[in-house]
């Protein structure tokens, strides 16, 4: 398997050569020359496997320049119970992403029982085992950089601290997160992880982490990676729950389910594409956003118009506060037929500011052939959508599902199951939860206290020099001991 840029511009390379780093050389964004596919046959045995069967069943297919045994062996290693152990009452760690039926045909797919209570750690841990991994291979070192709204940098910081030959280096907006996610992230000791909280928003570190990325010098000589869901591996390890999803409220591979994906950076929802692409009887991927509605206007309109740091709102689902969605390329590129050219032009025009027109020669009509639909939230909506839920089922949302589940009743269609993607548990969201139920949430007990342990960050400006200066001070500290 070989992997290409979305811009064209570099060479096709293996899965362990990308592991590592992010943006391809020329700004682009790695995919596989083709997507596997799945037969009916192969379906029908994946139905009954476990997660982690199915996790080295589809994986295998991605990374097949790692040996079998030892993928294998770091799948095992990254999906137990004990790691995925949040789970619900009366829910089974073993499933690692439990299904919880709402009522007939309405579903919450649970992917929220990691360390830090967010879906990106079903990625983010078997990411941090990969790493760990190829690093030993070679005997390499890497920094890698990486941009917070919330989710990311905590579940990046968990899956990396300790491992050896890596440090984090993790921007976050400076007070636009929860409490509980700033405690998180900032309250880790390890000498390995380095929070910078950057004074603007998640766009703003965002732009420093590509900034960064792009200066190629730099990246060569400190040896800079990604997490970020830029980062391929972090993709492809998303596309599992899906399947996982589709065969727990299936009985046949006869039938088709719609998910719904709170979305802002479109990583999670890419790897639905994905999953699409790759066999899985997927009837429409519904796209749901907050105020910051980029993605929500496209499926609307065909125009990517990605928003300044002053157009984007802070929002009390504030991991999709984000207003240029950095994986929409991939799904653009297949768009457009995986037209390289066309792509550098319409990023072109993203990247100076402007906005990507998919209207133009017809791309846009062909967005109901991949199933896409949309739609946005308010705050009201999401408190009231929390209260409902809660009133009906007894079960506790966080605003970003709830989002979710607003926009999934929308799409609701008889006979075809609806799987709303649960982001985080509502822990980590104690604000919208008092608001909506006039209570807190309840809270995992080895969590509890956490915003009181020490916390350690650094505060910056939104200056890309300055932060390579920082990674530059730090990494060549650490080699004179």
């Amino acid at each position: 398997m070989k992997y290409v840029s979305t811009r064209g511009s570099s060479p096709p390379q293996t899965f362990s050569e990308i592991l590592l780093g992010g943006l391809a050389p020329d700004g682009g964004l790695y995919l596989p020359e083709s997507y596997p596919k799945f037969t009916e046959t192969d379906l029908a045995a994946m139905r009954g496997m476990n997660y982690r069967e199915l996790a080295f069943t589809i994986l295998s297919r991605f990374a097949d320049d790692i040996p079998a045994a030892d993928l294998r062996r770091l799948i095992d290693q990254t999906y137990t119970a004990e790691i995925y152990r949040h789970v619900r009452a009366g829910q089974n760690p073993q499933d690692i992403t439990p299904t919880l039926m709402l009522e007939d045909g309405f579903y919450l797919l649970s992917l929220s029982n990691g360390p830090t209570l967010a879906f990106k750690d079903m990625a983010m841990q078997l990411l941090g085992n990969l790493f760990e991994y190829v690093l030993a291979k070679t005997g390499r070192e890497i920094n890698i950089l990486g941009a917070t709204s919330g989710d990311t940098g905590s579940s990046a910081e968990y899956a990396m601290r300790g491992k050896k030959g890596i440090r984090v280096f993790m921007l976050s907006p400076h007070q636009r997160m929860s409490r509980f996610q700033t405690a998180q992230m900032y309250s880790l000791q390890d000498p390995n992880i380095f929070n910078i909280a950057i004074r603007g928003v998640f766009d703003d570190c965002q732009d420093i982490v590509k900034a960064v990325s792009n200066d190629a010098a730099f990246k060569q000589q400190y040896k800079i990676g990604a997490v970020n869901s830029i980062n391929w591996a972090r993709v492809a390890a998303q596309v599992v729950y899906y399947f996982k999803g589709y065969f727990a409220v299936t009985r046949s591979n006869d039938e088709q389910v719609s998910f719904t994906v709170p979305s802002g950076n479109f990583g999670n929802v890419c790897a639905g594409h994905i999953a699409r692409m790759m066999g899985l009887p997927v009837h429409k991927l519904v796209v749901a956003t907050n105020e910051n509605d980029v993605l929500d206007e496209f499926f609307r309109t065909g125009v990517y118009r990605p928003r300044d740091a002053a157009h984007t709102y802070h929002t009390s689902s504030p991991s999709m506060d984000i207003s240029k969605a950095s994986n929409f390329e991939r799904f653009v590129f297949d768009l457009v037929g995986r037209d390289a050219a066309k792509v550098r032009a319409l990023w072109g025009q993203v990247d100076r500011g402007g906005a990507a027109d998919l209207k133009v020669d017809g791309y846009f009509d062909r967005v109901q052939d991949y199933g896409f639909v949309s739609g946005s939230s308010c705050h009201a909506m999401r408190i009231q959508t929390i209260r409902n839920v809660y009133e009906h089922y007894g079960v506790v949302i966080d605003p970003h599902t709830a989002d979710g589940v607003t926009v999934a009743l929308r799409y609701r269609e008889h006979g075809i199951p609806m799987v709303v993607l649960e982001t985080a548990l509502p822990a980590k969201f104690e604000d919208a939860i008092q608001e909506a139920l006039g209570r807190m949430p309840e809270r995992p007990v080895d969590l509890v206290g956490l915003e009181d342990l020490p916390q350690r960050f650094e505060v910056m400006e939104a200056d890309a020099a300055a932060v390579k200066r920082f990674i530059a001070e730090h990494v060549c500290q650490e080699a004179r001991g």
